[in-house]
């Protein structure tokens, strides 16, 4: 059997679409519950609550988890509330003791995917579960190690699968925590369909803003549900506070989601990855223009302190030599190409001006 083959029939007995919410941390009981309680009593269309049990950080001597006590918070969470429940497992350890605590729904985070020895570990202590296992992407943007982790786990004879996307680490800082990079997940699930795929906008954005737009965009293009951090009192976690909503706000965020018309989807799915990928494509388009102009900017101050001038015909020159030959080799436009380039020429003179005039 491979990944193609896989019915994930069990995604069907949960709401659709899937929201997984609760806090980053189990910090306290009283804190799981209250959030739980309050998640329920917002009427949030949640049906299994997560909390990171172990929590793997950048740096020693931080949070790192309360541990196995956590596990037994998370029974009372389903035995008072009824919520299914989820958390995070790094290692076989953790696979152990979140089976024997009966955790309903389990994931594998970026840290551990770009692992193959740590996959396996987890593969091998989960053979032959019926619980349904989720991987998160890698943080570095390698699609091969996201499906290889899959295959690993259905090679351990693991059927019930899904995916996460939560966005790929950057050197570059941006607007985002992780950067989306839609077309590796559209890649994904281009080639398994299949497999439900959902969405994590707390760490995509790594703060509130912007969480119901990337939970939304990820509807639009078929996504089967979302997997958001929520605290009854954000501002106090033990980690990962600026990403966390209250269950008021998850549940009005929740509530205002679109799901689209699944008889529709061969053609608003298509047209929605479409325009997702031309949102990702001018997102990069705009960082690269501004870290064009951040080197004008050097230019232009090399210019100034030796006393030349702005313009250089035979920079210009090899400039439009250069878009001409691309627009050739792409097949698009030369008129288009020399457009873009000379309005970026234009703006280019007029930063470098700007600092020509600085007194």
């Amino acid at each position: 059997m491979n990944l193609k083959d896989l019915k994930n029939e069990w995604i069907n007995e949960l709401t659709q679409p899937l929201m997984i919410a609760g806090p980053c941390s189990a910090e306290s009981e009283a804190q799981m519950l209250e959030t739980a309680k309050r998640i329920k009593e917002s009427n949030a269309q949640v049906s299994v609550f997560r909390a990171g049990i172990w929590k793997p950080r950048t740096k020693p001597n931080g949070f790192e988890g309360v541990g196995v006590i956590g596990l037994n918070w998370l029974k009372k969470v389903k035995e008072e509330y009824g919520f299914k429940t989820a958390t995070e497992v790094a290692n076989a350890h953790h696979v152990f003791a979140a089976l024997e605590a009966d955790v309903d729904v389990l994931w594998i985070g970026a840290r551990s995917t770009v692992n193959p020895f740590t996959v396996q570990e987890i593969a091998m202590a989960l053979r032959g579960t019926d619980k349904p296992v989720f991987v998160k992407n890698p943080v570095n943007p390698d699609l091969a190690l996201w499906i290889g982790a899959l295959e690993r786990l259905l090679g351990q004879d693991i059927k019930n699968l899904g995916a996460i996307h939560r966005g790929f680490s950057t050197y570059q800082k941006t607007k985002y925590r992780n950067n989306p990079n839609w077309q590796i997940a559209l890649d994904f699930k281009s080639q398994f369909p299949n497999i439900p795929m959902l969405i994590d906008p707390s760490h995509i954005c790594g703060n509130r803003t912007g969480l119901a737009d990337i939970t939304q965009e990820a509807l639009n293009v078929g996504y089967q549900g979302a997997i958001i951090e929520s605290h009854c009192n954000p501002d106090e976690a033990w980690s990962d506070a600026s990403q966390q909503i209250t269950p008021e706000v998850l549940a009005d965020l929740i509530g205002n989601l679109k799901v689209r018309n699944s008889n529709l989807a061969g053609f608003e799915g298509e047209m929605g990855r479409h325009r997702t990928l031309i949102s990702d494509l001018d997102f990069q388009l705009i960082e690269l223009l501004s870290q064009r102009m951040k080197i004008s900017e050097k230019i232009g101050k090399l210019k100034k302190e030796n006393d030349i001038a702005i313009f250089q015909p035979e920079r210009w020159k090899v400039i439009t030599e250069y878009a001409s030959q691309k627009a050739t080799e792409t097949g698009m436009s030369q008129e288009f190409i020399e457009k873009i380039f000379k309005a970026i020429h234009e703006e280019s003179i007029e930063v470098q001006n700007s600092i020509m005039i600085e007194r």
